[in-house]
């Protein structure tokens, strides 16, 4: 049976739902809303998330309110099927994939109720063992940069792993004193984002320095062009791909077949998109790791706790949330982080 056969049957009894605003300053500069999804029925309550980038998207939201006529009786499979029929968006949202971010929200607040009502776990329903999970830190250095957000961190906790942002402002000290930490997992070149504030063009010089300073770090969306495809032809076994990844397809579709994959549930926007995309990749021994967004509330202990069972030991981009605050606080915990499934539901305790 496949990974969703096993949790497509699972009933799940919905009465009505609320909407949470939750808000914060993040680590990139920015201040990031998210929206937490309520599922209320039969004595219990199911969460998500809704990690859409855009403000204006959620602030729509959460001023229409609970609109969506969702109060019935379903599967998990049928409650997707009519979740598809249903206008989430008061108004169009800034970008297309934010309807996949906000389908997940809703789906993965139906699952943590269904598993609730079932007085079952996300592990126990699908036979498998959480285990510990590895984590990084996502990082930007700012411009212009500097090792500062790195160096603090490490101060702190001199445990930590990066994955860190390159930019064609990084220059080669600054490159040699990151090199120096020995705590760089994996490097992420921005190369397929297009209008975001996160853009990075094609760029062979810091693709070269950037590859050959980090020979053991994957390698996560470099933008091909002739000249950087040239450059990164040594080391095409340490690519992994995360933005076109939305589907299956889009992982056949790669330039080169992969050996990595950043897996976010959120952009595989529904629980079949994404345990389907699971199995695709073990069938296939493709690696995978977690990719978080970052969430405020809910959903990164359920990335986690899907890390937990799917991908423990890969560099999970799924940091507790208080590492992305611009001075993380003292206490957060070490990683690999112990499972710590609640005793129902899909969470993270």
């Amino acid at each position: 049976m496949s990974t969703w056969g096993k949790l497509a049957d699972l009933a799940v009894e919905i009465e009505d739902y609320s909407l949470d605003p939750l808000e914060a300053t993040v680590s990139s500069g920015f201040e990031r809303k998210s929206t937490l999804i309520r599922l209320r029925g039969a004595g219990s309550e199911g969460v998500g998330e809704d990690v859409t980038y855009d403000v204006v998207d959620h602030d729509i939201l959460q001023a229409a309110g609970p609109t969506a006529p969702l109060a019935g009786s379903f599967t998990l499979a049928s409650f997707a099927e009519h979740l598809a029929a249903q206008s989430l968006f008061p108004e169009p949202p800034q970008r297309e994939v934010s309807a996949r971010y906000r389908t997940w929200a809703y789906e993965s607040a139906a699952l943590d109720l269904a598993l609730r009502q079932a007085q079952t776990t996300l592990h126990e329903a699908l036979g498998l063992a959480p285990e510990p999970v590895r984590f990084v830190v996502s990082l930007r250095l700012g411009e212009p940069p500097s090792l500062d957000p790195v160096r603090r961190r490490l101060e702190l906790y001199p445990w930590l792993r990066f994955k860190l942002d390159p930019t064609s402002s990084w220059d080669e000290p600054l490159i040699a004193e990151l090199v120096a930490t020995g705590a760089v997992d994996s490097v992420d070149f921005k190369g397929l984002y297009v209008g975001s504030i996160v853009d990075q063009p094609a760029d062979p010089v810091l693709y070269r320095r950037v590859a050959e300073a980090f020979p053991l770090a994957w390698i996560e969306d470099p933008a091909l062009t002739p000249e950087t495809d040239a450059v990164l032809a040594p080391h095409r076994e340490r690519f992994s791909w995360d933005a076109p990844i939305h589907s299956i397809e889009d992982i056949r579709s790669l330039p080169y077949p992969p050996g990595m994959v950043n897996i976010k549930p959120s952009r595989l926007g529904g629980l079949r998109s994404l345990l389907d995309a699971y199995d695709y990749c073990a069938e296939r021994g493709i690696g995978n790791y977690g990719g978080g967004q970052f969430e405020l509330g809910v959903g990164r202990g359920q990335n986690q706790y899907l890390a937990s069972l799917f991908h423990p030991d890969a560099p999970n981009d799924v940091a507790p949330t208080g590492f992305n605050l611009p001075t993380p606080p003292i206490g957060l915990p070490s990683s690999p982080l112990p499972p710590t499934p609640a005793s129902t539901g899909f969470r993270w305790d």
